[in-house]
């Protein structure tokens, strides 16, 4: 059964003001924005009606061990903290973002391959998307699990702070550590290949230049390919006409119309055919397609 996930990226689910006293007596996480950062790393947070102080040991989890490095801290002013109040002293009310990420590893650390989550993208590597997946606890989709449609850069896929949904993909207990799949939620071929009727003309983005042809992206998770009738480059975006959809060989046939000035536009938001719920198994290759199958059997991963 999917556990219920109450653990939000931040900056995904904040409200003001907040009341510290029932805040404190409830052990509810809530969010609001950091206003000040001090010489000693002290973040000042707005709850609204007052300001709270988050010591600098309470602002992320392995700040004091140095695994999290100082530019956790500076880089949350101007933005929403989750957190945890700790305790009010004398009308100062003492906050803990690193209570509320503990709190939400632990519930993170229970979830089982395959459970499909919220997270917000937070940087882009050219191995991957790094993203949170709530109270700032920071997860890794690998570039070759963001979509089936291959991509040089995850810029051509996502944008940070874009909203996206993610899968479990497998745990690393010992690091208290997720690493999260994209693909499987963007659609089998069959449902991406439904969207499109031959005889029809529409835009796509050229993916790779081949001696053989051009693959042309239809959507993240569909490409076709063409006969190549002019020069064109990777990331370019160019009109098509769709010959045939070949279920059983899972083949888009195209032509090449012409190139389009415009720049390839990011589809946002995403398109997704799954966005809650459990996955233990995704197949997509259509049935009928012997040659390639292309799946995920999240089963393996689970104890």
């Amino acid at each position: 059964m999917q556990k219920t996930n109450c653990y939000y990226p931040e900056g995904m689910c904040y409200s003001q003001p907040i009341d510290p006293s029932r805040a404190l007596s409830e052990g509810t996480i809530h969010q609001a924005v950091a206003v000040r950062c001090n010489a000693r790393h002290d973040l000042t947070i707005d709850l609204g009606d007052q300001l709270g102080f988050m010591p600098r040991e309470e602002c992320a989890l392995g700040i004091d061990s140095g695994k999290t490095r100082e530019i956790a801290i500076l880089s949350r002013v101007g933005r929403p903290v989750c957190f945890k109040v700790l305790r009010i002293e004398d009308d100062r009310v003492i906050l803990s973002r690193r209570a509320a990420q503990r709190e939400a590893l632990d519930y993170f650390m229970t979830l089982t391959p395959g459970d499909v989550i919220p997270a917000r993208v937070t940087h882009l590597e050219p191995f991957g998307a790094f993203v949170d997946i709530g109270c700032g606890v920071i997860s890794l989709i690998g570039i070759e699990n963001i979509s089936v449609s291959r991509i040089s850069h995850p810029s051509e896929r996502f944008a940070v702070g874009q909203d996206i949904y993610a899968a479990v993909l497998y745990q690393e207990p010992e690091l208290e550590r997720l690493t999260l799949t994209h693909r499987e939620l963007l659609g089998t071929w069959a449902q991406n290949a439904a969207l499109f009727s031959p005889g029809e003309t529409v835009c796509g983005i050229v993916r790779s230049v081949e001696d053989y042809g051009v693959f042309i992206e239809l959507a993240p998770n569909l490409s076709g390919l063409a006969e190549k009738r002019f020069h064109v480059m990777a990331g370019q975006q160019v009109s098509c006409f769709i010959k045939s959809i070949l279920p059983e060989r899972m083949k888009i046939k195209l032509n090449l119309i012409e190139p389009l000035d415009q720049p390839p536009i990011l589809p946002t938001p995403l398109s997704y055919f799954i966005d809650h719920g459990h996955l233990d198994r995704w197949m997509y290759s259509p049935e009928c397609c012997t040659q390639r199958m292309i799946g995920t059997d999240f089963t393996v991963y689970q104890e």
